[in-house]
């Protein structure tokens, strides 16, 4: 079914483009940036209600906040791509209430948040204004285009108050996204250029704009790097790449967790790196699975 709806989706944008240019760069654009808004389920909203709410507005459109914790030290949960806060759950319960007060907010366009479609600068722009709103904070973690977008807003934003930064599976460059629907939608080239445009033309930055290295190269916050060497998602070497990129990063490889990289040992790691100066325990070559939960 999924396989079909893809086909269809390719055709269509293909056809469009012989006729209608702009209509196929505009369609093009928005399967690039709106995402499928994956379902809470009784038990994720369950966890998520014992956390204490807030909203805040970023351009008119109604972000939801999650705190837990009244601590001194503040933490900031990022998720990734058609995803919602609920993933950070077993990180949130590693870390002492009393020591910590932790935040984690739905993107736009994803969990309870409104809005229809995201982009690293609106998701950039909305980490932005959650951490000045809080003054600051002690450490960002982040997933996938969260990591992506957490990096941008550094790279934009130096003077942003931040302590240190986990950039987990984080995709190398904007191209890499727009390649990888090309051959998943089988795209012709002429479809693909036309939604490069249309992107460019919205966002207001060339597509190759949007490299992790060149957010990386500019950090000035500690930070560690979690990624999975067969993440097909966000290919092993783009993590890599920004390792070296970052002066003041440590990278730790996993192998058979793939882009979520759910497993004890990992959410063990990040606690660890959170409450101490070091990531601590052993590299993890294998790991079972925690089971996703949507």
């Amino acid at each position: 079914m999924k396989q079909t709806i893809t086909k269809i989706i390719g055709r269509y944008l293909n056809t469009i483009a012989r006729v209608s240019p702009k209509t196929a760069g505009r369609h093009g654009f928005n399967v690039f940036c709106y995402p499928y808004r994956a379902p809470i389920k009784p038990f994720h909203k369950a966890f998520l209600d014992t956390a204490e709410k807030f909203c805040f507005s970023h351009s008119h459109t109604r972000m939801q906040g999650y705190r837990w914790g009244q601590g001194p030290k503040k933490v900031l949960f990022l998720h990734g791509w058609q995803s919602h806060s609920f993933r950070w759950k077993n990180y949130i319960q590693a870390l002492p209430k009393e020591e910590y007060s932790i935040y984690a907010i739905d993107a736009p366009g994803h969990g309870f948040s409104k809005g229809k479609y995201l982009t690293v600068p609106l998701y950039s722009a909305v980490i932005q204004e959650l951490i000045a709103s809080l003054g600051g904070v002690d450490a960002m973690v982040s997933h996938s285009i969260g990591a992506f977008s957490a990096m941008h807003a550094l790279y934009i934003n130096p003077a942003l108050s931040v302590g240190k930064l986990v950039v987990m599976a984080s995709p190398g460059d904007a191209m890499s996204f727009i390649d990888f629907y090309q051959q998943t939608l089988k795209l012709t080239e002429r479809t693909t250029r036309l939604t490069i445009d249309h992107f460019e033309e919205v966002i207001g930055k060339p597509v190759h704009y949007f490299t992790a290295t060149r957010f990386a190269e500019k950090l000035k916050v500690p930070g560690l790097i979690i990624h999975d060497r067969e993440d097909k998602e966000a290919p092993y070497e783009a993590g890599v790449a920004i390792h070296k990129a970052w002066k003041g990063s440590k990278i730790i490889s996993t192998e058979g967790l793939a882009h979520n990289l759910r497993s004890p040992e990992v959410v063990e790691m990040v606690s660890n790196y959170l409450m101490h100066t070091d990531a601590a325990g052993p590299k993890p070559h294998t790991s079972t699975l925690i089971p996703h939960p949507y």
